[in-house]
């Protein structure tokens, strides 16, 4: 819950405080960038409900899922070829597999906890 909430505070004040402006040009790594955060963050809530969290294994898959992103991306634009649509499917449907686990172990526990 409290990594939801440092999420949250994140998000709005880089929304309401920070104007950071990206260049068109990067505007593909940074969503894919942000596709592959996401994913790791839904990972590990989904680990974390689990019982199986690790720091370690964290942090090592969300920078690799980040840079693995951005060089397919790059690799694509090099050859004129979108292959970030690749990462898109792939975080996609990894972020809504995340989501539906989290959202189901919210719902199927009793209201008394």
């Amino acid at each position: 819950m409290l990594a939801i909430v440092g999420l949250v505070i994140g998000i709005l004040i880089g929304l309401f405080f920070l104007r950071v402006q990206i260049p068109l040009v990067y505007t593909t790594y940074v969503s894919i960038a942000f596709l592959a955060g996401l994913d790791s963050v839904l990972g590990a809530i989904r680990s974390n409900i689990e019982k199986k969290f690790d720091l370690t294994i964290f942090i090592s898959g969300f920078i690799v899922n980040i840079l693995l992103a951005g060089l397919l991306t790059y690799v694509g634009d090099r050859l004129g070829v979108d292959l970030y649509l690749a990462a898109i499917v792939t975080f996609g449907v990894r972020i809504f597999q995340n989501f539906a686990f989290i959202r189901r172990d919210l719902l199927s526990k009793p209201s008394s906890e």
